[in-house]
């Protein structure tokens, strides 16, 4: 959601892959101390792991107004069918605007149009192949003088319409499990190789190390990379990093900025990273994933927007979705979200919400930098003319960043910014954990998957500092002894602030103090249709603090703070606060501070 920059000089057209440099990269955030997965388990996606290819056999094809081909199971994994492998019914494919199943035997025929991506929907038990970067293989761009002269090189031309293309897929026992893992990642957006290293170090490093999300992959939320779409490259080598499948999706910041057509707007990116909309089915979910941004509007610039086209194919692709099946919808826009209320919405969301009535849906978004977990029933002044009275009809999370507040801040000893986000959440990475179709909701913060929050103390002399400060972002003086408190402090609102990342409606926040009986936090924004509050009462102090002193957002409102007013009879001396948060699906996280009171 950066201001639009003048994208630099361009690169080759076609990716590359893996190369010394990355490797040696990778062996570096992989080495003896570093944060690493055991050998035999990241070896296990490297033996597992099916590489391989669509199959396009070359035209021209007879009949130009019809694209075919076939589904079918490669048992030898070359991405070509043979005679004894066997074409897989039921499997549907889309030509970006209708979307059809395979026969018995796998094959399937669509209309042709001039500018199309056809693509398979990965069907439950089955594996699309990956190339050597873990980028996922399942679509064929069809355009035949390849696109208007492009800075960033665009789609080549592709000449005459296949004569067929084919979609091979190989078993898997991975996507058939009803346990499902699914990495979210928002906002990577790379401005320069500096910030390339940042992400690698950070974000990627942390799921080189993990190996449970080898069946859903790594969904990519858009802002890939940060206008320079040269740097598509250095991020397919950073998915090389992963042990599962990656798919991408686009930002605003990964737009053809010279395109005058809004359809040739994500020409490089469809060359580079796939199509800029698909699904594709896990266990009992069924993912879909949006291009959620219109461009160019009259006069320029881009929109909250799905466009047509892509809406006859979700209405299509969701009515061949069985009722037994939870969708998980994703765009890099959220449809609703807290932090801008009334004024940050997609302009379709409430035909999608028509779309999907009756079904169990999770939405997933990035392009704000914040954390949000809004829950079923959830209302915020502004909503009711979408939402009715009721609320939302299913929760909508807002991912945090991978770069967080743009790779601001201080650098850590990690090698990576402290980038704290505008709601005070470090940066990191979501992941949906499936069950059938129950979906639960983890995030951890890059470098460090045991921070869950932040506790800190909201005092009168915080809130001085803020209010002399807050126009001097960066460049603040530290706010000295954060944890200690006055007496007279105490008797004018100091609060203990837990500012919980991923809590929610039905999340609780409890304090003891010195070892007392614990009392429940109050949530400052309760979700009940009032407005946002905002400005130092309702801030996370220990955000804050970081950021008017080194950079980075301004944590000063947000839907995850609790606070609890401290006892104004204290003791002077050190006194411990011990913290129990319970997410919203009963999940129980611990911290303790000591503070200190004044005369």
């Amino acid at each position: 959601m950066k201001p639009v920059a003048t994208p630099p000089t361009t690169r080759s057209r076609r990716p590359i892959h893996v190369t010394a440099g990355t490797l040696a990269l990778a062996g570096a955030l992989l080495a003896p101390g570093a944060l690493a997965a055991p050998a035999a388990a990241a070896g296990d996606w490297d033996s597992t792991a099916y590489r391989g290819d669509v199959h396009v056999v070359e035209g021209p094809d007879e009949t130009r107004q019809r694209i075919d081909g076939t589904v079918f199971v490669d048992r030898d994994k070359d991405s070509v069918q043979d005679p004894n492998e066997r074409g897989l019914g039921g499997v549907t494919v889309s030509n970006g605007r209708e979307v059809t199943t395979t026969d018995s035997q796998g094959n399937y025929e669509l209309p042709a149009f001039e500018n199309m991506t056809v693509f398979v929907t990965q069907p439950r038990g089955y594996q699309v192949p990956v190339d050597e970067d873990n980028v996922a293989q399942f679509s064929y761009h069809h355009l035949p003088e390849g696109s208007p002269d492009r800075r960033y090189g665009g789609i080549a031309p592709t000449g005459p319409l296949a004569d067929a293309v084919n979609f091979p897929l190989a078993k898997s026992s991975q996507t058939r499990s009803p346990e499902q893992h699914c990495a979210i990642l928002a906002d990577v957006q790379t401005y320069n190789q500096t910030e390339v290293t940042y992400a690698a170090k950070g974000a990627f490093a942390d799921l080189a190390a993990r190996t449970d999300y080898a069946g859903c992959g790594a969904l990519f939320l858009g802002d890939v990379v940060g206008d320079d779409l040269s740097l598509y490259s250095e991020t397919r080598e950073l998915a090389g990093m992963l042990n599962g499948p990656a798919r991408f999706l686009p930002g605003n910041h990964d737009l053809d900025y010279d395109a005058v057509e809004r359809e040739h707007a994500f020409d490089t990116f469809k060359a580079k990273l796939g199509p800029d909309y698909y699904s594709y089915d896990v266990g009992k979910a069924h993912i879909v994933a949006l291009n959620t941004v219109g461009y160019p509007l009259p006069g320029g610039g881009y929109s909250n927007d799905v466009d047509p086209m892509q809406m006859e194919w979700l209405r299509n692709d969701i009515a061949q979705v069985p009722e037994n099946k939870v969708i998980v919808l994703a765009g890099h826009m959220p449809l609703l979200e807290f932090y801008y209320s009334d004024t940050h919405r997609v302009n379709q969301v409430k035909e999608i919400y028509e779309i999907l009535e009756g079904r169990e849906v999770v939405s997933i978004g990035g392009h704000t930098h914040m954390m949000e977990n809004l829950r079923e029933g959830d209302l915020m002044a502004g909503w009711t003319d979408i939402v009715g009275p009721d609320g939302l009809p299913f929760p909508h999370l807002t991912v945090g960043a991978v770069s967080g507040n743009w790779y601001g801040g201080r650098l850590l000893e990690g090698g990576y910014p402290t980038a704290l986000q505008r709601d005070g959440t470090p940066p990191g990475v979501l992941t949906l954990d499936i069950m059938n179709t129950e979906v639960t909701e983890r995030y951890t913060v890059r470098g460090d998957e045991s921070a869950h929050m932040a506790v800190g103390l909201n005092t009168p002399r915080y809130r001085d500092w803020y209010a002399a400060n807050v126009d001097n972002k960066g460049s603040a003086p530290k706010f000295t002894n954060p944890l200690t408190v006055s007496r007279q402090g105490l008797a004018n609102d100091t609060w203990l602030t837990t500012n919980f990342w991923i809590g929610g409606t039905g999340s609780t926040v409890e304090v003891a103090i010195d070892g007392g009986r614990p009392v429940e936090a109050t949530r400052t924004q309760p979700m009940n249709g009032g407005t946002v509050k905002v400005g130092a009462e309702w801030s996370d102090p220990v955000a804050v603090q970081e950021q008017l002193a080194h950079g980075g957002g301004l944590a000063d409102r947000m839907m995850h703070l609790w606070r609890l007013e401290l006892p104004d009879d204290l003791a002077v001396g050190e006194h411990t606060a011990k913290v129990t948060a319970t997410g919203v699906h009963g999940k129980v996280f611990t911290k303790t501070i000591t503070f200190t009171v004044t005369k």
